[in-house]
């Protein structure tokens, strides 16, 4: 089974073909300020051509859903379901920070992906891993640093633009608990994305490609502005 995996929810987008039996078959992960929409469909063609796959040869389309950028999430989703219908082949959608929690297997410490959620504010959950499984402690929330900061009180790793951006703020609260991830590890990964993907795919779990949505957590300041 051939997974295709998009990752939007940052500016560092990433795109990754996974093979279920064979490992990772590419990725193309890239942290540049050019719109997704400029540089998703043209990565994407030329990994698939990189790796001698068509898109007829995937069996499954799995993306980050979120939360995220609110225009990041969308464009993903809107490509993924294209390519959806012209396949006719089944959506996975996987949270994002969960996927970002995996990429640091087998941590020791407690991991909080966070994401910039402008306003002063991150996207944030908390994860532990518990032998092969990665359990969410803290679910998705929008919410301040400071405030985060509160609800811990061990080890903890932090990743994502969010750390980057309140790593003073982190490392004053948190102090010999503050932890960082290296800077590979620091942007979410559509490999990971693709991993859960194929855990989900076993379990019969996808979705509807009509009702799917990405999982904003707070409304958009149009909505704000729109519904008062």
């Amino acid at each position: 089974m051939k997974i295709l995996a998009i990752e939007t929810a940052t500016l560092a987008g990433s795109i990754a073909i996974l093979d279920d039996t064979t490992g990772l078959v590419g990725e193309v992960r890239v942290d540049v300020r050019i719109a997704h929409a400029e540089r998703l469909m043209p990565s994407l063609e030329w990994l698939l051509k990189t790796s001698g796959v068509s898109i007829n040869d995937i069996d499954v389309f799995a993306l980050s859903i979120g939360p995220g950028s609110f225009t990041g999430l969308r464009i993903g989703l809107s490509t993924v379901k294209g390519l959806s219908y012209a396949t006719d082949k089944p959506i996975v959608p996987v949270p994002t920070l969960d996927a970002f929690a995996r990429t640091m297997p087998f941590c020791s410490r407690l991991i909080c992906p966070m994401l910039d959620a402008r306003k002063n504010e991150v996207y944030a959950a908390l994860y532990r891993w518990d032998g092969n499984t990665c359990d969410k402690i803290l679910p998705e929330t929008v919410i301040s640093p400071a405030e985060l900061l509160h609800l811990v009180h061990e080890p903890v790793v932090f990743t994502g633009d969010g750390a980057r951006m309140y790593r003073e703020v982190i490392s004053e609260g948190l102090q010999e608990n503050a932890f960082f991830a290296p800077p590979s590890k620091m942007s979410p990964s559509a490999s990971a994305v693709a991993e859960i993907a194929v855990e989900q795919m076993k379990q019969g779990k996808i979705a509807d490609p009509v009702s799917l949505t990405p999982l904003y957590i707070r409304r958009s300041e149009a909505e704000i502005r729109w519904k008062g």
